[in-house]
C-alpha cells in the first residue's frame, strides 16, 4: 500500500483516518468498525463492501 495515498484516504462513513492492516490486505476504521478489503493493490472503499469488524478486533487495534 502506497504510503501517500494511505495518507489521503479516509473512511466513507465516519470521514476519519483509516489502519493498514497489512496481513489481512485490509484498510481499517475504527470508528466506523468496518475493515474495507483491498484488491488488487486498490482500496475498494464501499460501504457494502466493508466488513464489521468484531469487539476483539476492535480491541486488538488499540494495542
Amino acid at each position: 500500500m502506497d504510503k501517500r495515498l494511505l495518507e489521503i484516504l479516509v473512511c466513507p462513513v465516519t470521514k476519519g483516518p483509516l489502519i493498514y492492516d497489512k496481513a489481512r490486505q485490509e484498510l481499517v476504521s475504527r470508528a466506523a468498525r468496518l475493515a474495507y478489503p483491498i484488491r488488487d493493490d486498490i482500496p475498494v472503499m464501499l460501504e457494502d463492501e466493508a466488513r464489521e469488524l468484531s469487539d476483539e478486533e476492535i480491541e486488538q487495534l488499540g494495542k
